[in-house]
């Protein structure tokens, strides 16, 4: 073969270059949310390692999808990136079949930076301590239970959906706009269950008012260590978090991506970034290959898909 190198090898020069000017976030969710908030504390760190500005710009709208469109018409240079969510590439496909994007060929897959777990929780007045014997009741009691969700086919929902279907219980699904309300009557015994995010679940649990059961993760929450997971307290196999990470437009060069990609491994590595994100809710993902990643949200793209078509959930 002689002493040449396959091209593909090769950095690229905008590889080599970047980053050489600030960089564009597109956080396709508001300010101040859960998200927002979590990209803020990875944009920081990462803006510091490698000495360009990594600039947070909010396009909320549609479940997330409006920002990640605008992802797709940006040049791939490495200056245009999407801080997102398991909901516009693993869920609201499924959900808006008209999308004016395809995950697949529209976006480059650079990194998974963090997971945030649910927990589940239900009101005292249940008599019930653990997952088997809210099963137990549930089946005792058949239609008699019901949770309350953020919305129709949000994590929230799909999370319940999954439950009830691992479990074989019939549970009656209950919509609210926002998880404040439904706190408020989960306490008072109106609804039963809920799968709500651990920092604003677990303080109503700290002061008696709710009771939680488990999370939703595949293994233990170190931000509530003393609860099991669902699949541990019978339910094997249901694992469900929302992840976070990073993508580009489509056509990025493999050499970009990779630099990118260590750049947000490098900041989540860091114990300050892993501290801050346990005050939201999240923990730091373990560093991943692009591709790694990308597997990740094949596989739970495909579980949610299943649930979706199998509750014939459509958004309104």
């Amino acid at each position: 073969m002689g002493g040449g190198t396959c091209a593909w090898a090769q950095p690229s020069a905008d590889a080599a270059a970047w980053p050489a000017k600030p960089i564009r976030v597109v956080v396709p969710f508001p300010s101040s949310g859960a998200t927002d908030l979590i990209s803020r504390v990875i944009a920081q760190r990462v803006s510091q390692d490698i000495g360009q500005q990594l600039v947070i710009d909010n396009k909320p709208g549609a479940g997330g999808t409006i920002g990640a469109a605008e992802v797709v018409k940006a040049a791939p240079d490495g200056y245009t990136l999407l801080f997102t969510t398991s909901s516009t590439h693993a869920i609201s496909p499924h959900l808006m079949p008209r999308l004016s994007y395809k995950v697949e060929q529209d976006f480059t897959p650079i990194a998974h930076v963090a997971d945030a777990a649910s927990v589940l929780l239900v009101t005292p007045s249940l008599p019930v301590r653990n997952v088997q014997e809210l099963i137990a009741y549930a089946k005792a009691h058949p239609g008699k239970l019901n949770y309350a969700t953020s919305g129709n086919g949000t994590i929230v929902h799909l999370n319940a959906l999954e439950f009830s279907a691992r479990a074989g219980v019939e549970l009656t699904h209950v919509p609210y706009k926002g998880t404040a309300q439904s706190i408020t009557d989960l306490v008072a015994g109106q609804v039963h269950i809920l799968f709500d995010s651990i920092p604003t679940g677990m303080p109503h649990v700290a002061s008696g008012r709710l009771r939680a059961l488990a999370v939703t993760s595949a293994k233990r929450s170190s931000l509530a260590p003393e609860l099991p997971t669902i699949a541990e307290s019978g339910l094997p196999g249901y694992s469900s978090v929302t992840w976070f990470g990073v993508y580009g437009p489509a056509g990025m060069q493999p050499g970009l991506v990779a630099r990118i990609n260590a750049a947000f491994n490098k900041a989540i590595e860091n114990p300050e970034v892993g501290a801050a994100l346990a005050k939201l809710g999240a923990e730091s993902a373990r560093a991943q290959t692009p591709a790694q990643f990308h597997s990740l949200v094949k596989a739970d793209s495909a579980r949610w898909a299943g649930i979706i078509k199998d509750n014939h959930i459509t958004l309104d």
